[in-house]
């Protein structure tokens, strides 16, 4: 049997419990981990999430809050906390870990001052060579997993076995999973999708159309493949569902918490209350400072980006940034 542990009981972790629970065409012992007893205790007696509205748990999930337990049983373990956790959780786990055991990054980001992915962090502090560490990522709205709709994802390591076996536990009925060996360009994607997803819904709060938010979707991938290609990834990595494919929907979906964020402040909310408003984490803003500090190291143009980082920091109005944008250099595409 195939053990599994999720660390963070948020509405991503809460989702491929239950996606990998569900499945029946294989035997998987799955964990759900969450730092906040509480936490635990009420997925334990309710089987529900407040957070995804319909979801019920199957009642073959285990819980625990006792991270020494659950890394020491597990085959695989996967990162489903915030972004700006990982690395802390990743110190925690380390001395719990054993040769052979494959560790799965589900968080989006990029570390603020390091400027590291976060499979970078993670193996940084766990400092091991006889353990896998794999991004997976892609179009993927917990949302949405949560009730079984039909998704694509990407398991992404130049360890392809590492990959492979990731590819093969996760896949099921309502989950496809892809493998990609660019692990690096995999992350890129994943972290400044959000950053474009605020842009997106900026416009939107502003009162912008669809020709806009297209542009800025269109334009929002040149800069990230531009970013991702200075940096050594795989061009095709951006043409394909960790690039594209989670660039659109969490431009347009109802689901995104980044959209909904860049929408509030479009329509005059600071960062500050819009983050309180979506009542979840806005990657995109965390994102953000470690994208623009890579940008400068690589001498590469993110114009979408500091146009949101103009608006966030206050130095510019939407209008104005927006203005900005438009008044650029001409230049063929």
């Amino acid at each position: 049997m195939k053990k599994i542990s999720i660390l963070g009981a948020g509405t991503w972790g809460a989702a491929l419990a239950k996606t990998l629970a569900s499945d029946s065409s294989s035997e998987k012992q799955v964990t759900l981990w969450s730092a906040l007893p509480d936490e635990i205790e009420s997925l334990r007696r309710t089987r529900r999430h407040q957070k995804l509205d319909g979801m019920v748990l199957p009642e073959n999930i285990l819980y625990s809050s006792d991270l020494k337990e659950v890394c020491l049983s597990s085959d695989i373990i996967v990162f489903a906390v915030p972004s700006v956790f990982v690395r802390e959780t990743a110190r925690k786990v380390s001395p719990y870990l054993h040769a052979g055991q494959i560790l799965l990054d589900a968080a989006k980001g990029l570390e603020k001052g390091t400027h590291l992915t976060l499979c970078e962090v993670i193996e940084e502090e766990i400092n091991r060579s006889d353990i896998a560490v794999v991004a997976f990522s892609g179009p993927t709205h917990a949302e949405e997993v949560a009730m079984g709709v039909p998704t694509a994802i990407v398991a992404a390591s130049e360890n392809d076995i590492a990959a492979t076996e990731i590819q093969h536990t996760f896949s099921c009925e309502s989950l496809r999973v892809y493998r990609n060996s660019d692990r690096k360009g995999v992350e890129i994607c994943g972290a400044l999708k959000n950053i474009i997803a605020l842009a997106a819904g900026i416009s939107d709060g502003i009162g912008c159309g669809d020709n806009t938010k297209a542009a800025i979707i269109t334009r929002g991938m040149a800069e990230i493949k531009r970013l991702g290609l200075s940096l050594g990834c795989s061009e095709s990595t951006f043409s394909g569902l960790a690039g594209i494919g989670d660039l659109v929907v969490t431009c347009t979906s109802r689901h995104s918490r980044n959209n909904r964020a860049g929408f509030l402040i479009g329509k005059g909310y600071s960062a500050e209350e819009a983050v309180r408003e979506v009542g979840m984490v806005v990657e995109g803003l965390n994102a953000l400072p470690a994208a623009l500090a890579l940008s400068d190291a690589c001498g590469v143009e993110l114009p979408i980006c500091e146009a949101v980082d103009s608006i966030i920091c206050g130095r510019l109005s939407t209008s104005e940034a927006m203005n900005a944008l438009m008044k650029r250099a001409l230049k063929a595409e």
